[in-house]
């Protein structure tokens, strides 16, 4: 393994140059509004003290992207684990996708298919945007985020139109040397009349199995197809409406457990998919009391194998999950003469339903609902605001997991920031939260009496409490640049986490009549939900600096989240095994733009080892990528890409994967040195 001379172990660095590096310092303007405070500038970039935006365009490892962890973990506090993109999944704090609210235009991405396989389901490639709320700062976030949330945008026709064009086209095509991948893609967009748009893309990805840093092989050949299409109208100034349809899917031949790429049972026939359907309005007339947006949506969530195809074609297993739900919510600026208020107030719906077939016969189903009604007043006086908040939600939760039992819930929350110096404000929120009992695995929903129903399962609940501190310093070097710095400390509480007790092998999982614990001599094992019998505690730090000058970016940041239990002192179990902390993270991202046709980009990060407290040890490792964009004047709208990616062949796993120190087999490995090449082509 090569490693930096000093180990980078300086490295108290890392990135949301990302979010930065574009801004022209010349026209920042900094405002503080609710939870977060917002840098903006004139080409589309933006830092926020508890929100953080990434926009594709502007980063060129995004631009590259085969995997979400290729641009989601530059925000601190986030990583994405799982070496697979069928495996893929998202950590916020530690916590994990299914305590996250993850949505895809909108539409809520719930329930859980197959332990090992993650639920998030996009490829890179159909997105514009990724916001990521880092822990649960507002009500209006809703239920089922006790980490933060994840708000995916795909691409629209208005991002890719030009002043006073009708019609255009995009082509992009890429290469990957690990896995030997090809992305070919086309977009075409157009605006018929002046008050109508529409757009229709099209890509596909093809695959082999790649290598981790020592050369193992990471089984996985598979095909990816993607769809995505949008029309949208204006209708009287006022009114706007607009529908989607995305569709991505991934048929091939992978492990049966993906996130154990080297375990020596044969990989077999897999397809993954999601279709997405949405339809949105929005009225927002010069009445500064109205600014309304409604959605409704469907979204599908399948996975579908055979292990035994060559003998008998078809598929022998296929579980879905699918989420239906709508969302009205309105903002209204008020003025008054003791400051302005910014009211938010909102209602959601949604279902989510889980199915699956197993040996080609149905199995049973399960479902939840939730719905919630919220209100949010954003009062500014000076250089004070406060915001308070309060939701109810009425959950009824799933038979299998808590016989249908139903929630009723208010949680409250307030936040406040005060300037106490130009272009500096600090903080602070805290947040109750509340999550009712998820839908169990689909794959375990027709296991009959081997399933302990918890009548008396509790709804998680806690709280989320943040203080930091934002500045941005001007003229520090020369009388343009700009340097902004940012830091906060949280606390997340969390009561009766629920957790999933398998049963099987060496696993005793829990006595059917009685539901606690078993042991390996149990006489009824079954598996089920129960509340954990201790409270856990997350605690943690995230600091980040940005600078830019001219044509010269830096970013860095350090993350730190640990948790742990009130009796045991035990972390927060993961789903992946061992548990859900990530280690301290050091990254820096650098940029340098010589001149209009050269973009150039270095990026590091380093995690350090953690050991949890029963001694089970996660190594430290450190990877490095250097990039390049090149725009040729004589070809307008071409732009050239490339980028070396884990530059010294690091052999390491995300902490947020599968990882077993005493077994290679099952321990999730990312890939070693890529090489990634991309061309695009818009006109």
């Amino acid at each position: 393994m090569h490693k930096f001379s000093g180990q980078l172990t300086v490295l108290s660095v890392g990135v949301v140059a990302v979010l930065w590096s574009q801004v022209a310092a010349a026209d920042e303007v900094m405002q503080t509004s609710l939870q977060k405070v917002v840098v903006t500038a004139n080409k589309s970039a933006r830092k926020e003290a508890q929100e953080e935006t990434i926009y594709v365009d502007d980063y060129v490892p995004a631009q590259q992207a085969n995997h979400l962890s290729d641009f989601l973990d530059t925000v601190p506090g986030v990583t994405v684990g799982g070496t697979s993109t069928v495996n893929q999944r998202i950590r916020i704090r530690g916590l994990d996708d299914t305590n996250l609210k993850v949505t895809i235009d909108g539409a809520r991405q719930e329930g859980k298919l197959f332990y090992h396989m993650g639920d998030v389901t996009i490829d890179p490639d159909l997105l514009k945007q990724a916001e990521v709320s880092v822990g649960n700062n507002s009500v209006t976030l809703g239920n089922d985020a006790l980490g933060g949330a994840v708000a995916f945008k795909t691409v629209d026709a208005a991002d890719l139109l030009k002043p006073n064009q009708k019609v255009g086209a995009k082509l992009h095509a890429g290469y990957a040397s690990n896995n030997d991948e090809w992305l070919t893609a086309a977009t075409v967009f157009a605006a018929p009349t002046e008050n109508t748009d529409l757009l229709a893309y099209y890509g596909r990805r093809d695959s082999n199995s790649g290598e981790d840093g020592r050369g193992r092989e990471l089984f996985e050949d598979s095909k990816g197809e993607n769809i995505l299409l949008k029309a949208g109208a204006s209708i009287a100034d006022d009114h706007r409406l607009g529908a989607s349809f995305s569709r991505t899917e991934k048929t091939g031949i992978f492990p049966f457990r993906p996130d154990f790429p080297s375990r020596s049972e044969a990989p077999i026939p897999q397809e993954v998919r999601r279709d997405t359907y949405t339809l949105d309005y929005n009225f927002n007339p010069i009445n500064p009391l109205f600014d309304v947006t409604a959605n409704i949506y469907e979204t599908k969530t399948r996975i579908l194998r055979d292990s035994d195809f060559d003998k008998n074609p078809g598929y022998e297993f296929d579980a879905q999950v699918k989420t239906t739900g709508g969302k009205i919510e309105n903002v209204s600026d008020i003025d008054s003469s003791f400051g302005t208020h910014r009211v938010i107030s909102g209602i959601e719906h949604y279902k989510k339903q889980s199915e699956m077939s197993r040996d080609f016969a149905k199995g049973s189903s399960d479902q939840a609902k939730n719905t919630s009604i919220y209100l949010e007043d954003q009062w500014r006086n000076g250089k004070l605001t406060l915001t308070p908040g309060v939701r109810y939600d009425r959950y009824e939760a799933p038979k299998f997991i808590a016989n249908g039992n139903t929630y009723s819930n208010v949680v409250g929350a307030l936040a406040g920031s005060y300037e106490i110096a130009p272009r500096t404000q600090v903080f602070a929120s805290y947040t109750q939260l509340f999550n009712g009992p998820d839908l169990s695995q689909t794959i375990f929903n027709s296991n009959g009496d081997k399933t302990f129903v918890n009548k008396d399962l509790k709804a998680e609940k806690g709280a989320n409490a943040e203080v930091g501190l934002a500045t941005t310093l001007r003229g520090l070097t020369t009388t343009n640049d700009a340097l902004q710095l940012s830091g906060k400390y949280f606390e997340t509480d969390i009561e009766n986490f629920i957790q999933f007790v398998r049963s099987g092998g060496t696993r005793p999982g829990l006595d059917c009549d009685t539901g606690v614990a078993g042991t390996a001599a149990s006489p009824k094992p079954c598996q089920g939900a129960i509340n954990s019998n201790e409270d856990y505690k997350i605690k943690g730090v995230e600091l980040a600096a940005d600078y830019k000058m001219d044509n010269f970016g830096m970013g860095l940041s350090y993350t730190r989240a640990r948790s742990k239990g009130d009796k045991t002192g035990d972390s927060i179990p993961s789903v992946t095994g061992g548990s859900a902390d990530s280690g301290d993270r050091y990254m820096v991202n650098l940029s340098y733009e010589p001149n209009e046709m050269l973009d150039l980009g270095w990026r590091s990060t380093y995690v350090a080892s953690i050991t949890d407290n029963q001694q089970n040890t996660k190594p430290s490792y450190d990877v490095h990528d250097v990039f390049m964009s090149y725009f040729p004047k004589q070809i307008d709208g071409l732009k050239a890409t490339v980028g070396l990616y884990n530059i010294f062949d690091e052999a390491y796993a995300s902490h947020s994967s599968r990882l077993n120190i005493a077994d290679d087999a099952a321990t999730d490995f990312e890939a070693g040195r890529n090489l990634k090449a991309s061309l695009t082509y818009q006109f």
